[in-house]
């Protein structure tokens, strides 16, 4: 009996160093995830320690209890145990199963010494099956925390390609994917790296930057350009390697086919091999999807550039022969032997003609500035009647005859461009005079209030395309209906656009709730009452 209090104190010392290592945080990113790991396995492990003390204690009310029958109930604690944690604490549990067991139901009880040797079989025999059971449960665990593990990966990668397909812009679509990598797959340090002709362009995209040496960075791109093979045991290609001092970031090569364009680097990361080699995949297909994209816009820049060209130059024949023969033709007359009322009407039909060239030159001028940018804004206060009747004033050959209900706010001013907004206005008003029957008014409102001025053009006419509606405002567009009832270059309403907006304005168009169309502007600025002329 003097051996059994060291056989005891062995075992407890055994017993608390190896729950100490089982318990030893491991290195691991994700500190968050270690802590519930283990604040998980100490509850499960504490609420085993409970089951078996009930056990225990149940078991030892009843007569004459077996010591079978108390093993069978010991190991359900233990299997409870592996089911709910690592293998370690299933073990720590299966340890303890097998101590009380000794103790309160194996001869002689109240002792850890064994009498009868058969004993040490079922001893021996129920710490077997007790680790053998902890060790299928904790595979049963690993395998569907792998398959979890598949699963969240293959989500997170089907994220990742949908961010990437919605993704269109091209101007810092490299920094975009760079965010996205570290957003779907939680990495804090993470970057695309890309070579160019002046060094590396880094693109960061986690919450820390990723620093790497150059020359590490071009080692292992020239590791990642030789052969390329297939490693099944990491599920990925080689050439990854680690850089920094203590190998703290994997350089993953991004490869468009079989040549390598760049890396991948992530720092301390908590995924393996095979889905950085995955996600690399993926980002490389973004990158080149991404060239592609300013390729194409490139390409439909180049052939935008010529059909304006050709629009161009079909709209100026025309618009610009017409009024030049008429005014060639009213000059001719003019040298005739006329009365003075024929001359009269010469002279006014060479001054109609020329006012349309002139208009048609100026309209070629807008859209010069409009495209370079070089619009001064001169911003004056003034009212809306001032805007309308400069407006029509601008139009006057286009409206003339025509019936126009002006209904403009005289009380208020506000701070705007007059000659720009008045020149959009104009374009619009002639534009509603076109296409309306010449006996059907056109209705002028202008308004102010706390956004600035508010102006409207609404005729009679047939309305607008609903297929139309997005195309009104671009240059040279006529719809199907002006191209055979009327002549025109189609300018008009992609200056007004271009005008409004280099004075922070907007125009829309839509139609009306009974018949025709209505075209609304918006233009910002400060507004006051009206000063009254002395």
């Amino acid at each position: 009996m003097g051996a059994v209090p060291g056989v005891a104190l062995g075992t407890y010392e055994l017993f608390t160093t190896f729950l100490h290592h089982s318990l030893a945080p491991r290195r691991c990113q994700n500190q968050q995830m270690i802590r519930a790991v283990r604040t998980r396995d100490l509850v499960v492990l504490l609420g085993s320690l409970a089951a078996i003390a009930g056990v225990t204690a149940a078991l030892r009310t009843l007569p004459d209890v077996s010591p079978t029958t108390a093993a069978l109930a010991l190991l359900l604690a233990v299997l409870g145990a592996a089911t709910l944690a690592r293998l370690r604490v299933a073990i720590a549990v299966s340890l303890v199963a097998m101590l009380t067991l000794n103790f309160f139901f194996l001869p002689p009880l109240g002792t850890l010494t064994i009498a009868d040797p058969q004993n040490w079989i079922a001893l021996v025999a129920f710490l077997v099956v007790a680790i053998i059971a902890s060790n299928l449960s904790a595979a049963a665990q690993e395998r569907t925390r792998e398959a979890v593990a598949r699963r969240n990966e293959v989500t997170r990668l089907f994220d990742l390609t949908r961010d990437v397909l919605l993704t269109t812009e091209t101007a810092g679509a490299v920094e975009v994917l760079a965010r996205h990598v570290a957003r779907r797959f939680e990495l804090p340090t993470v970057a695309i790296c890309l070579p160019s002709d002046h060094g590396w362009q880094i693109y960061q995209g986690g919450a820390q930057d990723v620093s790497v040496d150059p020359a590490e960075l071009n080692s292992a791109l020239a590791r990642a350009r030789g052969a390329l093979e297939f490693d099944a045991r990491r599920r990925a290609y080689g050439g990854t390697v680690h850089a920094g001092a203590h190998g703290e970031v994997a350089l993953v090569p991004l490869r468009q086919g079989t040549k390598a364009i760049g890396l991948l680097a992530a720092g301390s990361p908590t995924l393996d091999i095979g889905t950085l080699d995955a996600l690399a995949g993926v980002v490389a297909i973004a990158i080149e999807r991404t060239q592609f994209l300013a390729e194409r816009d490139a390409a439909a820049l180049v052939r935008q550039k010529a059909d304006l060209a050709a629009s161009l130059l079909a709209s100026l024949s025309h618009d610009l022969r017409t009024p030049l023969t008429a005014a060639r033709v009213a000059v001719e007359n003019l040298r005739g032997e006329l009365r003075p009322q024929e001359r009269q009407e010469q002279s006014a039909a060479a001054m109609v003609e020329l006012e349309r060239l002139t208009r048609l030159v100026q309209d070629i001028l807008d859209m010069a500035r409009i495209d370079a940018e070089a619009i001064r804004i001169e911003r004056q206060w003034v009212t809306g009647a001032d805007v309308v009747d400069a407006a029509i004033a601008h139009v006057r050959h286009a409206v003339g005859g025509r019936a126009l209900r002006v209904e403009a706010d005289e009380q208020a001013e506000v701070e705007i461009d007059p000659r720009l907004t008045s020149v959009a206005l104009s374009h619009v008003i002639e534009n509603a005079a076109q296409y309306s029957a010449a006996d059907t008014p056109i209705l002028v409102r202008a308004t102010v209030d706390g956004d600035g001025l508010h102006l409207s053009v609404r005729d009679k006419g047939p309305g607008l395309d609903p297929g139309e509606l997005e195309h009104l405002f671009e240059r040279f567009y006529r719809g199907r209906a002006s191209r055979l009832g009327s002549f025109g270059t189609g300018m008009g309403l992609s200056i007004s656009r271009g005008l409004l907006a280099a004075e922070g304005g907007r125009i829309w168009a839509e139609n009306a709730p009974d018949a025709g169309a209505l075209f609304s502007i918006i233009v910002p600025g400060r507004v006051r009452r009206a000063v009254a002329a002395s």
